[in-house]
């Protein structure tokens, strides 16, 4: 039975008008959000009306329907009608699909999912960057090497020229701007704005492929649903008739955009909660979205400000050591634009007799010493070794900066027979599949290696037996072959196979094997994508790894064109390099957006990224790699993510971009490198409340660890990290070296 706190009570005590809920982490209010639903359907709305739920994720969908359907259930009502649960994109698609002449979209217009959307954007982009070869020369720094200028043009620049569009056309559909405008105005402007006339092109290119297919995307969508309701204000008012209340989740995730579809729905009269915590918003810069935006309308006049600030899920140390970082950050940060990342807003823990009282047990460790990237691994699957046995009934995480941390964590993790979970844009079944493909084309590139010989029937062997050991008695009849050419091609007398083992099954293989391997040594004088294509019918049959070596091949050919001179060992050691560490243009392949529920893994260790962790919690968490390139302050020595090292000035290419923009749709100026600077400064923000989220999704145990890094010049501790360490006073917090 839900015991609403005082703050919660305030919530579910709502008659109407515009509210805004600022709720910290384990406040409990997707169950308050979802009760006051389910209150609001049983006595303040009639038959033929709704509340509309919006959030913010799919995943997130499915959970308020239950809640509220349980809720109603209880209450001896119908659990599935009087309320609509929908993300913002379904909700601006319901109101776009059922008058979609009004925006002059066809009555059968597609949608093209992200993943889709992703493929046309990579084409339009690669495309340009093919017809325009020398673009990338007036930005280089003169000083590069030639080998780094060669992986420059293969691999850094094409990722970076991708994100930059993307953000681009993310901004300029929220800014309701489309190319055709852009690209007049661009005729007018000078060589400054070379950034913008790239990605207004693409953006141009992208939107065509789109018309053709008689398609939209999510980012259309919610400018469609916009037009639509001013182009028929009937309709308007109908779905406000409709829609009598409007509860927002997340809120501090939502884009200018967004919110301007909502208000249009509630009207400036109508009834419209938000609930979210700025200081959780942590998409700011690779999304539109902008924590700035609740933050004004909990200031807003007129409307009624909750402050759900009491939490049942962190030990008081734990809780101590967040506030204790805001109040560090909001107070003493080094860098003064850093002191505004943060609301004020102490988390404050439950009363004595609240049904969710705060953990008893609590350890807070904050490892001091700097270890390497591997030993931090090795130091951490060894306390897990440990601490697993004796809490088979609890939850824990280890939580990484990045996706390619975490594979090591749970490649690490595996090899010592650790069960784990992944919250990761690359899967395991995803990395091996890539890894499986370069195993087997190294030797297509390499028939007289030894290693590759091996390597490449251990690899198509485990595509065979599941749970295939590694020393079979077949593999290890191959890795005597002195000489690999008397296996794969014998000529009369010299077959190495005559000699092989007696057991039909390891004989068995050893042909199969052999015929392949031949029938890939006759394909290598393909073109590389035809020839990756070609392996992986023999390797796979599933569609997702079918579907991945797919984009492999794409990526692969991408390199051969911009590479003339490559021949297939180069393409190779560039496919070793994607399967070790897998680029955003294929890792995210089959990854749905599912609801994750860490209690149904107990005894398990999660991998996850630190955004993937939002919004769950374990009963112990690890958090890793707190250095000043992970979590920077605006130190001198300080490097940061998104700046493109290649170039002069280290531009930040997306923020000179979006710079553009704004210059060209208001007229103002455009000074090269400000926006880089400010962009160094929101993400400062952003990752102190990476940082925050991290604290906060730990129940009883939290680990904090931090390493040196892979460069030339060792990275130092986070400042944020440095700080929570010298604050002795917290509850339950022990320092070690």
């Amino acid at each position: 039975m839900f015991r609403p706190r005082r703050a919660q009570q305030r919530v579910l005590e709502y008659q109407g008008g515009y509210m805004g809920v600022a709720a910290v982490p384990g406040s409990g209010k997707t169950q308050t959000l979802s009760a006051l639903a389910a209150d609001l359907v049983a006595r303040r709305i009639a038959d033929d009306q709704e509340v509309l739920i919006v959030t913010l994720v799919n995943s997130a969908v499915g959970n308020f329907a239950a809640r509220i359907a349980q809720d109603l259930r209880e209450r001896g009502l119908p659990p599935h009608a009087g309320y609509r649960v929908r993300t913002l994109h379904g909700l601006a698609h319901d109101i776009v699909r059922e008058r979609p002449g009004l925006v002059g979209l066809a009555d059968d217009f597609q949608i093209v999912d992200d993943r889709t959307a992703a493929q046309i954007m990579d084409d339009a982009v690669m495309t340009w960057l093919r017809t325009h070869p020398g673009f990338l020369d007036g930005l280089l720094k003169d000083d590069l090497e030639r080998r780094s200028l060669a992986r420059v043009r293969t691999d850094w620049w094409p990722d970076d020229c991708r994100d930059m569009v993307v953000a681009f056309v993310g901004r300029a559909k929220d800014m309701r701007v489309r190319p055709e405008r852009l690209l007049s105005s661009l005729s007018l402007r000078g060589p400054e704005f070379a950034l913008a006339r790239l990605a207004a092109e693409a953006y141009r290119d992208y939107q065509q492929s789109l018309s053709y297919r008689g398609a939209v995307d999510f980012a259309d969508l919610v400018g469609y649903a916009i037009d639509a309701l001013r182009q028929d204000p009937d309709y308007l008012a109908r779905l406000r008739l409709r829609w009598p209340f409007i509860l927002e989740d997340e809120a501090q995730d939502s884009s200018a955009l967004q919110q301007e579809l909502l208000e249009m729905l509630a009207g400036p009269h109508g009834n419209w909660v938000r609930v979210g915590d700025p200081n959780q918003a942590v998409y700011q810069t690779f999304t539109t979205a902008n924590p700035e935006l609740l933050k004004r309308f909990l200031a807003r006049p007129g409307v009624q400000a909750v402050e759900m600030d009491q939490s049942g899920r962190s030990a008081l140390g734990i809780i101590a050591l967040a506030n204790a970082l805001v109040d560090w950050a909001c107070a003493e940060h080094p860098l003064p634009e850093a002191r505004f990342a943060f609301r004020p807003q102490h988390i404050r823990p439950t009363d004595p007799d609240d049904p969710q009282p705060n953990p008893e047990r609590c350890e807070v460790y904050l490892y001091e010493k700097g270890l390497s990237p591997e030993r931090e691994v090795e130091v951490i699957v060894q306390s897990l070794a440990r601490w697993l046995p004796e809490h088979p009934d609890e939850t824990v995480a280890v939580l990484v900066p990045d996706n390619s941390r975490g594979a090591r964590f749970s490649d690490a993790l595996r090899a010592k027979g650790i069960p784990c979970v992944e919250l990761l844009n690359a899967s395991a079944p995803t990395r091996d599949t890539a890894r499986t493909l370069c195993d087997v084309l190294r030797l297509v590139a390499q028939p007289e290696n030894r290693s590759a010989l091996r390597g490449a029937f251990a690899a198509w062997r485990r595509t065979r037996v599941a749970d295939a050991v590694g020393d079979s008695l077949a593999e290890r009849f191959l890795g005597r072959c002195e000489e690999p050419h008397t296996y794969l091609w014998p000529l009369g007398d010299e077959d190495y196979l005559a000699a092989g083992p007696a057991d039909p099954e390891a004989r068995g293989e050893l042909m199969a094997f052999r015929a392949l391997a031949q029938r890939w040594q006759r394909a290598a004088l393909l073109p590389i994508d035809q020839l990756v294509l070609t392996v992986a019918q023999d390797l796979f049959a599933a569609p997702q790894e079918l579907a991945l070596a797919y984009q492999l091949a794409v990526v692969l050919r991408d390199y051969a064109d911009a590479n003339p001179g490559w021949r297939l060992p180069e393409l190779v050691a560039e496919l070793q390099d994607l399967a070790a560490n897998p680029r955003r243009r294929f890792a995210s392949l089959g990854e749905e957006d599912h609801a994750f529920n860490p209690d149904e893994h107990k005894g398990k260790v999660v991998v996850a990224t630190m955004h993937r962790a939002k919004g769950l919690e374990w009963d112990r968490v690890y958090l890793t790699a707190l250095n000043n390139y992970d979590f920077p302050s605006g130190q001198s020595h300080d490097t940061y993510r998104g700046e493109a090292w290649y170039v002069e000035g280290n531009l930040n290419l997306s923020a000179e971009a979006l710079a553009q923009l704004d210059a060209l749709v208001h007229g103002r100026p455009y000074v090269e490198g400000e926006a880089s600077r400010a962009a160094r400064n929101d993400y400062i923000c952003e990752r102190l409340r990476l940082l925050y989220v991290g604290i906060t999704r730990a129940r009883k145990d939290l680990i904090m660890t931090w390493n040196t890094g892979r460069r030339q010049l060792p990275l130092q501790q986070a400042v944020a990290f440095i700080a929570l360490c010298a604050r002795r006073c917290i509850q339950g917090t022990q320092r070690g070296a």
